[in-house]
This record gives C-alpha cells, structure tokens and sequence, in this order.
C-alpha cells in the first residue's frame, strides 16, 4: 500500500502524545512493506534535526513551517462557507503545503490519503479528495472545552472558554463530513462530533502503547510513592498536578509520614515548582520514564478535564503500576475499578482509593496483573494498526465500488 500522511506535526518527539500515532503507525506500517511519504508543519528549528530520528519509517520526508493563523482568519472562513475549503493554493493558510500535496497526488499513485491533524490540515479536503481518504483530528476540541467550561469558576476564563466553545462547534459542525473517516481516539469524542454533525462519518480507534519497551521488571517498591507525569504546558496536566499537591497528597501525608509525590513531566510552571520539596519532586523533564513508574507504588490521576485518551495511563497500566484515577482519565480504556484501577471523581474517593492500595498487598496484584493484560489485548500498536489497515481498505474498496460510506460509528 502506498500512502500520503499529511501532518499537523513531525512523528518525534513522542513525548509529545498526539505524535505517538505518526509515529508508531509508520513504525508498524513501514515494517508491512507499505510505502508512506509524509508532509507534515513544524513549528521549532529541532524539529528538522530530528528528522533522522524517524525517516527510516517513510519513503520521503518533507517538513514545512507552520503558517501563523489569527483569529481574523478563523471569524472568515466560519462565517463564509465558500471559504471554508479552498480551491487554490493561494486561498489556503499554508500555499507551500497546498502545492506539495498536489505536486506528490500529481506525481504518485497513492492508494489512501491519511490526514492527521484537524483545523491546521482540514482545508486541504479538494486535493485529497481525489483518491480515498481520511482524517484523525485525535480528539473533539469541543469536548475538551465542555469539560473545561464546566471547572472554570472564574467569571473571565469561563467567558472566554464559552467563546472559544462556540467557535470550535461551529467548525466541527462543517470541517470533517467531506471526509471519507473521522477517526477519534475515544467513543465519546465520537458522539460529540456527531451531535454537531450527523453526517460526519466516525471511526474509533485508540492509541497504543510500545509494551516492549514499557514492561516492568516486576518489583514492587516498598515505599508509599505516588506519581503523575504530564506536559506541564497543557492546561489538564496542570489543573491534575496542582490538584494532587494542594488537595489530595497533603492529606496523604497526614496520614502517612514517610509518603512522597513524583510530578514528572516537561515545562513545570513557577506555580507548581512552589511545591517543591523532600516530599514532592518535580524533575521536569526526564529521559526515561520507565524507572519513575518502577520506584512508584501507585500512579494517581486526578484529571478533571481534557478529551481523547490519556497516555499516561496505558503507560501505568502496561508498567503494572497500581492505578487510582478518575473516570475522566480513562476515557476509551474499558477499564473496571476494582479489577484493573480504582476510579474516584471527589477528593475523598481518590485518597479512601489511595490509603486502600497502601493497605491491600493482594489488590495491588491483582490491578496490577490484569491491567497489563488488558493493554497487550486491546493497546498494543501492532492491534492499532491493524484497526488502520483495515479501516483503509474498506475506505479504498468502497470508493472503488462507489458506494457511498455510511455515516454510522464504527469502533
């Protein structure tokens, strides 16, 4: 199969988590004798060093400089319609990324267009049109900001947020129903682009983790340890982690002396390094996560807002760290509390969670164990990639019939 990826972003660093799925799926398609020429934005001078990191996945690499869009620019196309997917290159934010796409199309018979991103690549549905397609905005941004709307107390911030809101359902209403698939990471950010648009054709498919590298030696530390990891630049990471170190780990401690918090994760704020001390560390950044999850007793996610699916937590589940979070955390894992994590929303529930671990060596087993296997059955890239694969032939055979494709689910 010969491929065209369209990125929002460069496959690496996928510490960056809306990377992991370039990267793993070329990872894992390149090694099933597919072809995949990649034209993705890049927004930081590293990321064109970084190239070598991943160019043994695809066939050609092209990055491009990411166009500034304002806010004038997103009133206009959502306000005329006949703006909205332009028909030349220079009626598009990025004309350099426009005549790439329809110089590659011109040049390759691609099978499938694969397009990863949502408002910073949608515009280019009249070229990909051509040959089959489909797109993965990874997650409902109109979810996201419900979410947020919902926990914002201060009367400004909230205001904003309803803005935004209305201008992000605006564009989901219209930006992907030319589209072949819609692939979301989560069922319920499926159904919030199908409220908004029932003729958007939706497909779930989850990300996965490398479970060979994320594999736990299988020690269980003798510590009261508690960690989250997180970019600390995205607004749910820091809400959860400012969470853990106001409310919940100081009763933790109260209670249990000797207890320390990790926060692990890049970019912490001047505000969340004020908790730093013997018991709270915060490294920022670290090299390898892996050791962070080994020394950890248990892994507490007190996410209270966001979409899409968390990462952080198929990476505990496949490390075999016992897993206290709340419902919102494990959003598309079918996960049962008390057989694979122990869910709480309220302060409360999340330390009573926190202090039953501490107490219960049998418990924390057996979380452990079928958390893993509930990752190597159903979050592996490998499965991911199967869901892929067959996603795309049936976009290409239903084209080839021409047979319109149903505007149903599909997980």
């Amino acid at each position: 199969m010969d491929l065209l990826l369209i990125s929002r972003c460069p496959p690496f660093p996928i510490y960056h988590g809306d990377r992991l799925i370039p990267f793993h799926l070329a990872r894992e398609l390149s090694s099933r004798r597919c072809q995949i020429d990649l034209l993705a934005f890049y927004d930081r001078p590293e990321d064109l060093a970084e190239v070598p990191r991943y160019e043994q996945y695809f066939h050609e690499v092209v990055l491009i400089r990411e166009p500034r869009r304002t806010p004038r620019q997103y009133w206009y196309r959502n306000v005329n319609p006949g703006s909205r997917f332009p028909r030349r290159a220079e009626e598009s934010w990025s004309p350099e990324m426009w005549r790439a796409i329809q110089r590659r199309i011109q040049e390759r018979p691609y099978d499938l267009v694969h397009v990863f991103g949502g408002i910073q690549v949608y515009e280019y549905w009249r070229l990909v049109n051509q040959l089959p397609n489909i797109i993965v905005p990874y997650e409902s941004y109109s979810l996201w900001l419900e979410r947020a709307i919902q926990q914002e107390n201060r009367l400004l911030p909230r205001l904003i947020k309803r803005f935004q809101s209305r201008m992000s359902r605006s564009f989901e209403s219209w930006m992907f129903d030319q589209y072949e698939r819609t692939v979301v990471l989560t069922n319920k950010d499926a159904d919030m682009l199908k409220t908004l648009n029932p003729r958007t054709a939706t497909a779930t498919i989850p990300n996965g983790v490398d479970v060979d590298y994320f594999t736990s030696t299988g020690h269980e530390p003798d510590e009261p340890v508690l960690l989250f990891t997180g970019n600390y630049d995205y607004a749910p990471n820091l809400d959860a982690a400012l969470r853990l170190v106001r409310t919940i780990f100081p009763r933790v401690k109260a209670a249990v002396p000797n207890a320390r918090l990790y926060l692990v994760g890049g970019n912490p704020p001047p505000e969340l390094l004020a908790y730093a001390s013997e018991s709270v560390e915060i490294p920022g950044r670290v090299p390898d996560l892996r050791s962070y999850f080994e020394y950890s007793l248990i892994f507490v996610s007190p996410l209270r807002l966001g979409a899409g699916i968390k990462n952080k937590v198929l990476e505990a589940l496949a490390m075999e760290t016992n897993v206290v979070a709340t419902p919102l955390s494990c959003d598309g894992i079918p996960v049962l509390s008390g057989q694979h994590v122990l869910l709480g929303i309220t302060d409360d529930d999340l330390v009573n969670a926190i202090f039953r671990l501490f107490k219960d060596a049998t418990l924390r087993r057996q979380l452990r164990q079928n958390g893993r296997q509930l990752i190597e059955q159903q979050f592996t890239w490998r499965r991911v990639t199967d869901m892929y694969e067959a996603l795309y032939h049936n976009v290409i055979q239903a084209r080839r019939n021409q047979i319109s494709i149903p505007t149903r689910n599909q997980t």
